[in-house]
């Protein structure tokens, strides 16, 4: 059962083709996800001070965010939790529809002299000349490795494994994770100091996502704005993918890496829904542009790709075997993919999505009905969660992972 935050928002209607919308700006600075039961007067919806609290572009002015609700959960943080649901025959079956089986975990944690984390570490699992799976450490020093997770009901031999660090140092005898750790330290300094962030915006601007687009645009504005002003002391590069479908009058439209973020702000702003027509849609196209397409840098810590969408990819092998491949590279680039994912996805999606993030080393984002902003949102099978304004869970991330 979800926790909910706040007290106060269950009469809002929100008129998507209004040109005022309402939002809230009483927050509980200690507590980024809350909401203030006083934020809204339910019959005019006037903030408290009497002042309309704007916050969309259609109403004009400068977009604000905090409009649009959602809750996170972190599967690697939840193993247990993730390793019963994925044995359930219902859940069972998510394995087989995308032949992804995510279950197999190695977690590595690096330290260097006086314990400080090893950032940007590459770690291979081998078996023999062979790369089982890759991924770089991030800010903790942690990487998390998969054995052979495109491959059901694979039986493997633990003890014929080794990691390779660096491509130098040869580590065996490695532990499961439900045997624990492996954790390493050695005779290095450590990175005490964060390199920066790089940040990619993958948005689906299909047909389907007209009863929210204009809402996230708002919340993307808010959040590369926000991370901009709260990390002044590091370069934080930001990028954006936004995407259709093969058919549609475009598949892909990149805005490539710059460290101004009007310039990302403005391509944002720029984009509307559209197109679209069957369920599915050209994700492993979106992803494959940003993850395999945009120079990311190798000596960067903190790199992100949030993928705001609402429908899946098509089930061609083809496509299939390109977004598999694709979501391996982002783990040995160090690329911590996070789905956000709107109203219209059914189980199967939220299922590839959670594979998605659990295989990066991120996490999983859902907008939910509270804000009562767009159709119906699926209800995740997850534990008990909090409900935060979307753009504030966003910053939140951020912040932990820059």
């Amino acid at each position: 059962m979800k926790k909910l935050i706040f007290l106060s928002l269950l009469s809002i209607v929100w008129l998507c083709s209004c040109s005022d919308h309402f939002g809230v700006d009483d927050r509980d600075l200690n507590d980024p996800g809350a909401i203030s039961e006083d934020a809204f007067d339910l019959s005019s919806g006037i903030m408290p001070g009497g002042e309309s609290s704007g916050g969309s572009t259609a109403g004009g002015g400068d977009p604000t965010g905090g409009l649009i609700t959602a809750g996170e959960w972190n599967d690697l943080e939840n193993w247990d939790f993730w390793i019963s649901l994925l044995e359930t025959s219902e859940h069972n079956e998510m394995e087989e529809v995308w032949t992804i089986d995510p279950a197999r975990r190695v977690a590595v944690e690096l330290v260097g002299i006086n314990n400080v984390p090893m950032r940007d570490a590459q770690i291979k699992l081998m078996s023999g000349s062979e790369i089982v799976w890759e991924a770089q450490t991030d800010k903790k020093g942690s990487a998390e490795l998969f054995i052979e997770p495109y491959k059901l009901n694979s039986s493997f031999n633990l003890s014929e494994l080794n990691l390779t660090i660096n491509d130098d140092i040869i580590m065996n005898n490695l532990l499961s994770f439900d045997q624990g750790i492996n954790k390493y330290t050695l005779n290095f300094l450590g990175n005490v100091n964060s390199r920066g962030a790089e940040i990619s915006f993958i948005v689906d601007a299909t047909g389907s996502m007209g009863d929210e687009l204009e809402f996230l645009k708002d919340e993307l504005y808010d959040v590369v704005r926000r991370v901009q002003e709260e990390h002044t002391d590091k370069l934080i590069m930001t990028s954006s993918v936004f995407y259709r479908d093969q058919t549609d009058e475009y598949v892909t439209r990149v805005s490539d890496w710059t460290s101004d973020v009007g310039q990302t702000v403005e391509f944002i702003k720029e984009q509307s829904a559209g197109g679209g027509g069957d369920f599915p849609e050209a994700v492993h196209s979106a992803l494959d542009a940003a993850i395999n397409g945009l120079p990311w840098s190798a000596d960067v810590t903190s790199k992100i790709s949030f993928l705001l969408l609402d429908a899946p990819p098509h089930k061609e092998d083809q496509v299939l075997d390109n977004l598999r491949a694709t979501i391996k590279n982002a783990a040995a680039k160090g690329i911590k993919i996070i789905p956000i994912v709107a109203s219209g996805i059914d189980k199967e999606t939220e299922f590839l999505m959670r594979f998605m993030s659990v295989l990066t080393n991120g996490t999983y984002v859902f907008i939910t009905d509270d804000s009562g902003i767009g159709n119906s949102h699926l209800e995740p099978t997850v534990g008990e969660f909090d409900v935060e304004f979307l753009n504030d869970l966003m910053v939140r991330l951020l912040s932990e992972y820059i």
